[in-house]
């Protein structure tokens, strides 16, 4: 999963810039630059992510950094108050933002996802703000749910009045070390 990322190119090979928090000029607050090949989507259909495999070892600094996964019995308890990160449309008829935008979001029960007809408890996290309309937007598709420095959830579905859905990492954590150790 990359956060801040930044490419143009067209095919299977982009250039990129990790970190970035622009998306209007190459480089607008990235710091490394990396050539990235674009897998064929070999996940699950819940997993709402891009599988990027870089061609050279990203340099790690206060831009790029790596982030824990969850444990595979890892269940984050409503309540927790987490952040997502995306370059998502900030209202219906707005543009996609062309700053990396945060905001923080409550995890909910999973009677507040009732809206979302495909919502399964097992394979993904409800959450959002009881009292404000901020959430995931539009375009906001593959975005971290971070609790605690911990990668919990990847932003996947979303609702205009109701909380947004996040695919559980936890359950698909089998699968992503099978995944890494075949490369």
């Amino acid at each position: 999963m990359l956060v801040g990322l930044w490419g143009q190119g067209k095919g299977d090979i982009q250039e990129e810039v990790l970190g970035a928090t622009g998306r209007l000029m190459k480089g607008l607050g990235g710091s490394t630059s990396s050539q990235v090949q674009i897998l064929p989507p070999i996940f699950p259909f819940f997993l709402m992510a891009r599988t990027y495999e870089l061609q050279k070892k990203a340099e790690l600094n206060s831009d790029v950094d790596v982030i824990s996964l969850p444990s595979s019995s890892d269940f984050i308890k409503p309540g927790k108050m987490c952040w997502t990160a995306g370059w998502g449309k900030t209202g219906k008829n707005n543009p996609l933002s062309v700053t990396l935008r945060e905001v923080e979001l409550r995890i909910m029960d999973q009677e507040a996802c009732k809206d979302h007809s495909d919502y399964d408890y097992q394979l993904q996290v409800c959450a959002g703000s009881p009292t404000t309309s901020k959430s995931i937007g539009q375009g906001d598709s593959g975005g971290p749910l971070v609790c605690d420095s911990v990668a919990h959830g990847i932003a996947s579905s979303y609702e205009a009045k109701a909380p947004a859905v996040f695919t559980r990492i936890s359950y698909y954590l089998p699968w992503i070390y099978k995944v890494l150790k075949s490369k």
